[in-house]
């Protein structure tokens, strides 16, 4: 009987210790994850913060053009000279200013431009890392690890936005916050709604319009790829002119040629993590 009452005692002292570890396991993933979403907040807060030093204003109320806006083919060489022009095609033009000098000397030396999408939670710094292609991926402002990242390009584009094909990348973060936005371009008003990307540098206001929004592979748009090349240029605006025929987002009154300059914004896909999600806009303003 001693060795039954002691074989009972032993179970439920291995059970109490087995609940004692569940306990502090759970405690601890619980301790991990409000971390983890106290850091994700604090990086949107920062974010948030420097969106509203940048003095944005409401947009001057002006209709888009349903026939799509065709693209400058002259250089804009003053910001006077680009919002001139911007209005002469109906596209409304926000009063924002970024100091670029005090980002880089007090947030991030890597910010090289910034992304405003108006009406919409897009707007954010973006940055490109020295050596790192994939650093801002999972690495915030601060140069803190994890989520929410930036919004950042790699080494393959000029900060200028002078190449004919530029990607822009970000997550898809499930509070909405940054480029999750671009899944609401699925619907055909939303993108009537909110058309053009703009894009501030140090050397002034580009603007795209959005001509395409559709699903894609995640191949690596500019890994071995030369855009310059008219022929290479062509055949990918084919491809694009493929893929979006797929889906239900498209503008066929904009022009798109090898002479274009477009803009992808690039995400990921929640149920598909072998697909990304690409808006794709064309230059209106610049060369």
């Amino acid at each position: 009987m001693k060795d039954g009452n002691n074989l009972g005692g032993k179970n439920k002292y291995i059970w109490k210790i087995a609940v004692a570890v569940l306990l502090v396991v759970a405690m601890v993933c619980v301790g991990v994850a409000c971390a983890r979403k106290a850091k994700e907040d604090a990086a949107q807060d920062t974010f948030e913060q420097l969106a509203e030093r940048t003095s944005k204003v409401p947009l001057e109320t002006q209709e888009p053009s349903s026939e799509g806006v065709q693209p400058t083919e002259e250089p804009l060489a003053e910001s006077e000279e680009s919002a001139d022009i911007l209005g002469e095609l109906g596209v409304p033009v926000p009063e924002k200013e970024v100091d670029f000098e005090d980002l880089q000397q007090n947030v991030n030396k890597d910010i090289y431009a910034w992304i405003y999408i108006p009406d919409t939670k897009i707007d954010y710094p973006i940055l490109q890392h020295p050596t790192d292609n994939v650093y801002y991926l999972n690495h915030n402002l601060d140069g803190s690890s994890g989520y929410p990242g930036c919004i950042y390009s790699e080494d393959y584009n000029k900060k200028d936005f002078s190449d004919p094909v530029t990607v822009l990348y970000g997550h898809n973060m499930k509070n909405g916050n940054m480029f999750a936005g671009l899944h609401k371009y699925s619907d055909s008003e939303y993108l009537a709604e909110h058309p053009y990307i703009y894009i501030y540098t140090p050397d002034g206001m580009l603007v795209y319009q959005i001509f395409a929004v559709h699903q894609h592979s995640n191949e690596h748009l500019l890994y071995g790829k030369d855009y310059t090349r008219e022929t290479i240029m062509e055949s990918y605006i084919g491809a694009i002119e493929r893929e979006r025929s797929m889906v239900s987002v498209e503008d066929e009154a904009i022009e798109v040629d090898v002479d274009s300059h477009i803009l992808t914004l690039s995400t990921c896909i929640s149920n598909k993590p072998n697909n990304r999600l690409l808006v794709q806009g064309v230059l209106l303003n610049g060369e």
